[in-house]
């Protein structure tokens, strides 16, 4: 990957790329999941127990690399006195879906082999393991492309490095695997011509997609697009319109209901739940927000743990930053800021403001410029907002603060007290002309560069 970060930490869709196999696996009902780990493992494992919440993982360290049965074999202590199917995959393999993992697992089962594997076709196998068969059409062995001659090269099924193995077999058999191969690594593949030789082996073919792993960023880029093809697949059968799917970023998580539509290059992220009848415009970037029915969230707004109401209208090119929570039929408008603040039912915010620690009524106007000052250098002050209160133009509301109810706020204002219920305050400096003033700055301004010449 050329970087310092863990391959398999690597995020595709807003989550690590281990993350994907891991859930698929568990989705499939493997209990618990042995995620086995190497470089940097302690970063792999908390950020696979961040994702991945109260799930049965369990993690084994893997100390030296010696090869992909080697690194079987170490989690073979957090399994011990476990009887039945153990299902083998790698952990860049973000497109894998769980009904590929049954269609293994099922092969084993039907076919009562000690071992099935998922074989995969490709017309470019290089880089592959190719999937040799006996005389009578079953798999004999796995043949990694260093140690294969020209004729296993021309192979076109490979191994798609995805397993399933009876318990005993699989620890028994992993005890006989050895080294002596061009990597000098103990090999996996190693199992099928093991299982051949005895209890039988079973290939099931599975999607090529599906089983690619990622080795390198363009690669992480591919699977990336192919992830949110599929996602947004989903959401269009679902009745979403997608007017662009192939510029459009959904994480897994995201929620969008049927006659929502989503203009191009728009990215949901985290835990985003959008209701029906919505609209998302161009470039808007919406991380773990819920939007409720018929609202439209404008180009370009960017929100973050936020709350959108009912029929709201949010942007263009706002934001909404964590606990910003708007009732039903709000309006915030362009270059509008809204942090950790209540806003109430049809109230607006139309242009160039900042609203951050407030608690603002129903009905509310809040004019041009408009700035709620919550912070004084060590602690942040609420600011209070009662309905149907009219706030002026360029005003300045330093918090802690409260204006009440259905009063007003003259334009050009700055408020250091309270304002009661149905008043009008003002807080201007008192304005004063100064006649012929710019006359005789144009003079002096004329005689001090009369002066400096030679």
């Amino acid at each position: 990957m050329k970087s310092s970060r863990p391959k398999v930490l690597h995020e595709v869709c807003g989550r690590p790329l281990a993350y994907y196999p891991v859930c698929r696996a568990l989705d499939a009902g493997a209990d618990p999941a042995v995620v086995v780990v190497g470089h940097e493992a302690e970063a792999v494992e908390r950020a696979l127990r961040g994702a991945c919440g109260d799930a049965p993982l369990k993690f084994a360290l893997q100390r030296q690399q010696l090869g992909t049965a080697h690194a079987v074999l170490a989690a073979r202590r957090s399994l011990r006195g476990f009887r039945g199917d153990v299902l083998i995959l790698s952990g860049d393999t973000p497109l894998l879906q769980t009904e590929t993992l049954e269609a293994v697992i099922g092969a084993r089962r039907k076919s009562r082999a000690a071992l099935a594997f998922a074989t995969m076709h490709l017309e470019n196998p290089t880089g592959y393991g190719r999937v040799v068969h006996a005389p009578d059409g079953g798999p004999a062995l796995v043949v990694e492309e260093k140690d294969a001659t020209a004729e296993e090269r021309a192979i076109h099924e490979v191994n798609a490095g995805l397993y399933c193995a009876d318990a005993d077999f699989l620890w028994e058999t992993l005890a006989r695997v050895d080294s002596r191969n061009a990597q000098r690594e103990f090999y996996l593949t190693d199992l099928v011509a093991l299982a051949a030789e005895g209890p039988g082996a079973v290939t099931a073919r599975v999607p090529a997609i599906e089983a690619q792993g990622v080795n390198d960023q363009e690669e992480l880029s591919l699977a990336a697009r192919a992830l949110t093809r599929r996602f947004a697949t989903a959401l269009m059968k679902a009745g979403v319109t997608i007017e662009d799917p192939e510029r459009f970023d959904c994480d897994e998580d995201v929620v969008v209901a049927a006659d929502t539509v989503i203009e191009p290059s728009v990215r949901l992220e985290g835990k985003t739940r959008i209701g029906p009848g919505c609209r998302i415009g161009q470039g808007s970037i919406l991380v773990d927000t819920v939007v409720e029915a018929g609202a439209v969230v404008k180009p370009y707004t960017v929100t973050e743990q936020a709350h959108v109401g009912k029929g709201s209208q949010v942007g263009p090119f706002a934001r909404l930053r964590p606990g910003a929570d708007l009732a039903a039929e709000v309006h915030i408008g362009n270059f509008v800021e809204v942090k950790k603040s209540r806003i109430g039912k049809g109230s607006k915010a139309n242009h160039l403001t900042y609203l951050g620690d407030a608690t603002v009524g129903a009905g509310v106007n809040v004019g041009c410029g408009t700035v709620t000052c919550n912070y004084d250098g060590e602690k942040k002050h609420p600011t209070v907002i009662g309905d149907r209160v009219f706030v002026g133009s360029d005003s300045i509301l330093v918090a802690p603060i409260s204006i009440g109810t259905g009063a007003y706020v003259a334009a050009g204002s700055t408020l250091t007290e309270d304002v009661p219920a149905g008043a009008l305050a003002l807080g201007r400096a008192r304005q004063a002309n100064k006649e012929g003033w710019a006359a005789r700055l144009a003079r002096a301004r004329k005689t001090r560069k009369a002066r400096k010449q030679p």
